[in-house]
């Protein structure tokens, strides 16, 4: 495909037509594939051949959907799972043996960091953390058994910035494997691979999906990386299935309009909070105020659609912040249409010890806000009497 425009890419990346010449990709409900004769099937099997065989292993839905990420990421190869979080465990449990070691940022999703502290262990597997502003300190955690730098940018739910041009640069040096979880920015807001990551994650489940219907998870980048996690994942039993990846197909054809919408409100919405009296700080990518916003707006083309912000009175004032939304929704989950407010230390990372919660901002008062696509003085207003209540 001649254009490099990552909106063409979304909608013009698609498997090839059948004999019906349908302009939509179709939905093959299909869990497997029939031969041609008994040659046809040995040589498929000895991977000899490159086509479907079982839908555990590859799916034309699923294919379409990962090409499209691919393209849009810049990336060589990927693979689709069930969830964001399979697709974080399959690609450790497909590239990490026993005894080796991961460096991973400290401010991750709560069910990453249980993998790394409660899972991973169970195969002598360790991590050791670094602090998203402490990046020169990352080269003296750094063991001979070293084997993975791992970050999100920006970071759930605090909404941090780490510089991924430097985290790559590091991984270079000491050739390490770059890992980023992009799943905040899409591929449309930021393209790690071009700081050097290795390997992409998303869970599809957020902003891919956009109006939360389904879950899913893809990882894409070197294809050497790649067909570790593709033997892995064909023996293990992750995939995607047939229905949500053409759903995510789908949506990734609206994923630029969507995201452009949800930025614009959600800077409006961080403006609004950083003028609230009862508002002690608000993070949000390209507010000015953000610690991180020069780093921010050269890797990222749009702040993206969460802000984090901390209300004043701790805990309690959370309570009857949240007891007090009217329109919008109360939910762990984020990218969708609708607003999604969630307080993290009492969800996402409730069990997360609260010093290590400490240390990645998220306070007790901490909420996350997931912008939707409604109006934003909609958003705006429901928030103010929510704040005022």
């Amino acid at each position: 495909m001649s254009s490099k425009h990552i909106e063409t890419q979304a909608i013009r990346t698609q498997i090839e037509r059948s004999q019906y010449l349908e302009h939509s990709s179709p939905l093959y409900l299909t869990s497997s594939y029939v031969f041609e004769d008994a040659e046809d099937m040995r040589a498929s099997f000895a991977d000899e051949k490159q086509r479907n065989i079982y839908s555990r292993y590859s799916n034309p839905n699923t294919s379409e959907f990962v090409e499209k990420v691919c393209r849009m990421e810049g990336a060589e190869r990927g693979y689709a799972f069930a969830s964001g979080m399979s697709a974080v465990f399959s690609t450790f449990a497909a590239l990490l043996n026993s005894e080796d070691h991961i460096v991973s940022c400290r401010s991750i999703f709560g069910s990453t960091q249980t993998l790394f502290n409660n899972i991973l262990p169970k195969w002598n597997i360790a991590t050791s953390y670094f602090k998203m502003d402490e990046l020169d300190t990352i080269e003296s955690l750094i063991q001979p058994n070293t084997r993975v730098i791992y970050a999100e940018s920006p970071t759930n739910p605090a909404v941090d910035i780490l510089d991924l041009q430097r985290l790559g640069d590091i991984a270079k040096k000491h050739e390490l494997i770059f890992i980023i979880d992009n799943c905040f920015a899409t591929p449309y807001l930021q393209q790690p691979i071009k700081f050097g990551a290795d390997l992409v994650i998303h869970s599809a489940t957020k902003l891919m999906d956009g109006q939360g219907r389904v879950l899913g998870g893809v990882v894409v980048g070197s294809s050497n990386f790649i067909q570790k996690i593709y033997l892995f994942s064909r023996n293990t039993g992750p995939a995607l299935s047939p229905f949500n990846a053409w759903v995510l197909s789908k949506s990734l054809e609206t994923l630029a309009v969507r995201v452009d919408r949800h930025c614009d409100s959600a800077l409006k919405v961080a403006t609004f909070l950083e003028s609230h009296k009862n508002v002690n700080v608000v993070k949000y990518p390209f507010l000015k105020s953000h610690p991180q916003y020069e780093l921010a707006k050269q890797q990222m083309k749009l702040g993206g659609n969460v802000v984090a912000f901390e209300i004043k009175g701790g805990i309690e004032a959370g309570r009857t912040f949240l007891n007090a939304i009217k329109l919008l929704s109360l939910s762990a989950n984020l990218g969708d249409t609708r607003t999604i407010v969630t307080h993290p230390a009492s969800t996402t990372h409730a069990k997360i010890p609260e010093d290590v919660r400490l240390e990645t901002d998220i306070t007790s008062g901490l909420i996350r806000i997931s912008v939707g696509l409604e109006h934003p003085e909609d958003i705006i207003n429901d928030l103010k009497q929510a704040l005022e209540n």
